[in-house]
């Protein structure tokens, strides 16, 4: 996934979309997010003013929420079940798998979700979002080869 690089302007639009929201810190983040692929340093201090919150109130928000992040994320995202279903299916064992699979490539990164809805088709995963079923190590790695 390409992102535009860090840009003060375009975070200030972003933040002037949803700076009047109900619950602006968190949908102001995700809007951030969503455009730079991560929250920068910088763009806390931005939210903070146009919310009329302290930083501290915006880093509360940002490192409470998992799904938030401080850095730029990998070009590959993957995101493996760990729930219950997927965990009986086998879903631990695929996230150990998948982590040694792709220890030498820096373009991915694995991380545990909690329920993508996909339980029948446990153990499931996500590749930059698109939902995937019954995956091993072997089939994420070859679904990324594919991209």
């Amino acid at each position: 996934m390409q992102f535009p690089a860090w840009s003060p302007e375009k975070a200030l639009e972003v933040i002037a979309l949803t700076s009047h929201e109900p619950g602006p810190v968190l949908v102001t983040l995700q809007g951030i997010q969503d455009h730079f692929g991560y929250v920068p340093d910088a763009a806390v201090v931005l939210i903070a003013q146009a919310c009329n919150v302290s930083r501290a109130d915006v880093h509360g928000v940002l490192t409470f929420y998992h799904d938030l992040r401080t850095d730029l994320p990998a070009k590959t995202q993957i995101h493996i079940c760990v729930a219950e279903a997927c965990q009986s299916m086998g879903a631990r064992r695929v996230v150990a798998d998948a982590k040694q699979e792709f220890a030498s490539n820096a373009d991915v990164e694995i991380t545990d979700a909690y329920c993508l809805g996909n339980c029948a088709l446990a153990p499931a995963a996500s590749i930059n979002g698109n939902l995937r079923g019954r995956v091993s190590a072997e089939s994420l790695a070859q679904q990324v080869s594919q991209l």
